[in-house]
């Protein structure tokens, strides 16, 4: 669960005219692509190949700047077996993906990606462009500024004005930044040409293609713009057919509300932690710690990162026993031991560039109170903190063109997949993408909680299905439904 957290820890109306299919720049010919070492990780990496590849910044012209690429290879083992390229992104936006070929190979994993796919694909990974070892962007994010968050908790309305302008210096800092030419072009749909001029490069005619969470937009925009190069599609947890605009941020606060059932039952079976016997009793102590701490914070812990944590933590099955314990150390007054990576400057940097380039927000203070009024109400756990205002009412970089619209028109290569009780991406905006896709898209929906379903989860029926698809090309002739299973 890793990258899935990751992205969790950072996560956060448009023109929807379809955008031209713009032509990739021109690539090294087919085949010429040097492989070598990759980046340190914090894993071993022995089965990846690492290279750089040279896009536009700006595809309107593909002979002015350009940018580096980092793309990783897992190559198929069986020649006789492979069948093309599978690339993968782990989400975000603003998340590294070079080494994500890897992670779903990591036997700690629920179901590690199958064998069979590793044979049949060369396993293709990426830092999208603005992101790690590609060409990096900055906003020149203090820790103080970092230490916010994505989910800054309001109070009150007071609270929503004093965030403008913490976010509103974030927006200037992103525009002055030494990287601020590039935020007009730090788009989904360029980072979706890129995957193209990955294609290209790799020599394939064709591009397979499995994404998580925000990677669902960013394949769901590739298969719009290139349908005739797109070959196999999955998409995993996903955002509706608009990407991370407003009302996909707001969706954290119905996600949360979706999700919490399976923790507060989990900590209910497990008396030892003291937060409840009964699910009720659990929902019952989240909001006695929540008001306990905006009124005497523990340590850095009040109120808001609490529910942040809770949100965040309830990605995956695997978190539910750190975030138990967190709570238990709350509830004594102690500060909790937390683990995991840390999301860096660049990492915030990216989401804002991404996110606020590729939506039109809302600019007006006023409209952020009465939305905050409205799912504090609507989603109490966490809603206030989902509608509260960001950099991209303020942000000073509009995209070169407008959003992709996302439609039915290309051939039917669409699986998605869909946890019913998913806090990052509800049911809810799935059910939206499912429906723009038309006939292009079968969903496969699954009776468990948590973010991400195909081998961070460990439903057989979901895993095998998009395993026969990835494999065999064999896919739901309508859209099914994998009931829960016991672990």
């Amino acid at each position: 669960m890793k990258k899935l957290l990751l992205a969790a820890a950072i996560a956060a109306v448009a023109a929807t005219a379809l955008v031209p299919s713009a032509s990739a720049a021109p690539s090294p010919p087919p085949g010429t692509l040097k492989w070598g070492a990759c980046p340190a990780a914090a894993y071993p990496t022995p089965d990846l190949q690492c290279t750089t590849l040279k896009v536009p910044l700006d595809y309107r012209d593909p002979g002015g700047r350009k940018i580096d690429v980092l793309v990783s290879k897992m190559p198929s083992k069986h020649p006789e077996k492979r069948r093309g390229v599978l690339l993968t992104n782990p989400g975000g936006p603003g998340v590294a993906g070079w080494d994500f070929p890897q992670y779903l190979t990591l036997p700690g994993l629920p179901a590690p990606l199958p064998q069979s796919v590793r044979d049949a694909y060369d396993v293709i990974g990426f830092d999208p462009r603005g992101v790690g070892h590609s060409t990096p962007v900055t906003c020149d994010l203090t820790p103080e500024q970092q230490a916010i968050g994505n989910l800054p908790y309001p109070e009150n309305a007071a609270d929503v004005v004093k965030q403008a302008k913490i976010a509103k210096a974030e927006a200037e800092q992103c525009a002055n930044s030494e990287t601020g030419w590039m935020l007009p072009h730090l788009t989904t749909a360029n980072t979706a040409r890129d995957m193209d001029s990955i294609r290209e490069a790799l020599g394939e005619s064709k591009l397979s293609y499995s994404g998580a969470s925000y990677g669902t937009y960013l394949g769901a925009v590739y298969t719009t713009l290139f349908p005739r190069r797109s070959d196999r599609i999955v998409l995993d947890s996903n955002l509706g057919p608009d990407g991370y605009d407003v009302e996909a941020m707001r969706g954290f606060g119905r996600g949360l509300e979706d999700r919490f059932p399976d923790f507060a039952k989990f900590a209910a079976a497990h008396p030892e932690y003291g937060l409840g016997t009964t699910p009720a009793q659990v929902t019952a102590k989240f909001y006695e710690l929540a008001a306990r701490l905006d009124k005497t914070p523990v340590g850095e812990f009040t109120g808001g990162t609490f529910r942040g944590m809770t949100f965040g933590y309830s990605y995956g099955d695997l978190s539910f026993p750190p975030l138990a314990a967190a709570w238990q150390s709350l509830d004594k007054g102690e500060v909790p031991k937390l683990s995991g990576e840390a999301p860096t400057e660049n990492d915030f940097a990216a989401r804002f560039a991404v996110v606020c380039g590729d939506s039109v927000w809302p600019r007006s203070v006023a409209t952020y109170q009465r939305n905050v009024a409205v799912d504090r109400i609507r989603y109490p756990m966490v809603g206030a903190g989902a509608a509260n205002i960001s950099a991209c009412a303020f942000w000073q970089a509009p995209a070169a063109e407008p959003k992709v619209r996302i439609t039915g028109n290309g051939p039917s290569n669409v699986l998605m997949v869909q946890n019913q009780r998913d806090p990052g991406t509800p049911l809810v905006n799935a059910r939206k993408m499912r429906s723009a896709f038309g006939d292009r898209a079968r969903m496969v929906t699954i009776d468990q909680g948590g973010h991400g379903a195909f081998v961070v989860a460990a439903n057989k029926c979901a895993n095998t299905t998009v395993t026969d698809f990835l494999v065999t090309g064999k896919r739901p002739a309508h859209d099914s439904f994998c009931g829960a299973e016991t672990p």
